[in-house]
């Protein structure tokens, strides 16, 4: 069988897109499975099982990377073609069933669900190599010490919660339910995550830095060794999730029911207003103790 996937350039829907591959995979033994992508998101795929190739398509002008991916598939027949991008591409290839996405409410997951009918949402999941793996110890650290994931950037400015709450929810955690806890930085490549997980390294001195220094495989595989993550609506608080990581997603002016994180330890915490700066760190702290139960919730963050 031969399936083509076409997901999204955006690596938090990636991700969300990754429990109905995991889906097809689990469902369709041995297919063989074409994924179309954008360059941000193309790691996500790199290990997972059953790819036949992966189609990595730069946005263009007039649309004309449509055309390219069009060129790209259309000599082939496939079985089914699943195009979460409700592009036209699946109805120019030639195929015996397409699964095409149409917005509807609630969740993102569930959305995804409902374009192969299904009734329950497939939760996301993270592909990584047993390398990945023997990397992502050898950067966090032994694992008899909890380690605390830090995801402080996002791709706008309104999305980003004020640094020194991160720092000052981090060391509540340090002082009570993950006593002693490393702290571990993640953000994407480029100036601008560097720029917004600046203040939070600088607070943090003994944090470990991997801001930009890793491959998507490998933040999976880091993300699975950590006790929590805490960050700002992004693809890396999907991605922590996805990896099975206790995951706290913060949440001010973008829909947390929608896009709130996607896993069995899963929450959103949200601001009291439009504003990142309307969510306390005393509303976060208690979010994440409850990610933490049953340790006990006995120390309150400092101010």
């Amino acid at each position: 069988m031969r399936i083509l996937f076409v997901t999204s350039n955006r690596i938090g829907d990636a991700v969300l897109s990754t429990g109905l591959l995991d889906h097809l995979i689990r469902t369709h033994p041995g297919a063989r499975i074409t994924v179309a992508c954008g360059p941000a998101a193309a790691g996500l795929f790199q290990r997972m099982p059953g790819l036949e190739r992966l189609i990595v398509f730069e946005k263009r002008r007039l649309g004309l990377h449509w055309l390219g991916l069009w060129a790209a598939t259309a000599p082939h027949w496939w079985d089914l073609v699943v195009d979460i991008r409700a592009s036209a591409l699946a109805w120019l290839v030639p195929t015996r069933r397409r699964a095409v996405m149409r917005k509807r409410p609630g969740h993102k997951t569930a959305q995804l669900a409902a374009i192969l009918g299904l009734a329950a949402p497939p939760l996301p999941v993270a592909w990584f190599a047993p390398e990945d793996r023997t990397r992502a110890r050898a950067l966090v650290g032994p694992g008899s010490t909890p380690v605390i994931a830090l995801g402080p950037t996002a791709n706008w400015d309104g999305k980003v919660w004020p640094a020194e709450r991160f720092v000052a929810l981090t060391r509540a955690l340090q002082a009570g339910p993950l006593a002693g806890a490393r702290v571990v930085v993640l953000a994407g490549p480029g100036a601008q995550e560097r720029a917004l997980a600046a203040p939070v390294l600088a607070a943090l001195p003994q944090a470990i830095d991997l801001a930009g220094r890793l491959t998507l495989a490998e933040a999976a595989a880091c993300l699975a060794e950590c006790a929590l993550f805490v960050g700002n609506d992004s693809g890396l608080m999907h991605l922590a999730a996805a990896a099975g990581t206790p995951t706290l997603g913060l949440f001010g002016p973008t829909p947390a029911a929608e896009y709130a994180p996607a896993g069995r330890r899963a929450r959103a915490v949200l601001a009291q207003g439009d504003r990142m700066e309307d969510l306390s760190v005393e509303a976060a702290f208690a979010a994440a103790c409850g990610l933490l139960e049953p340790v006990a919730r006995t120390v309150e963050p400092a101010a």
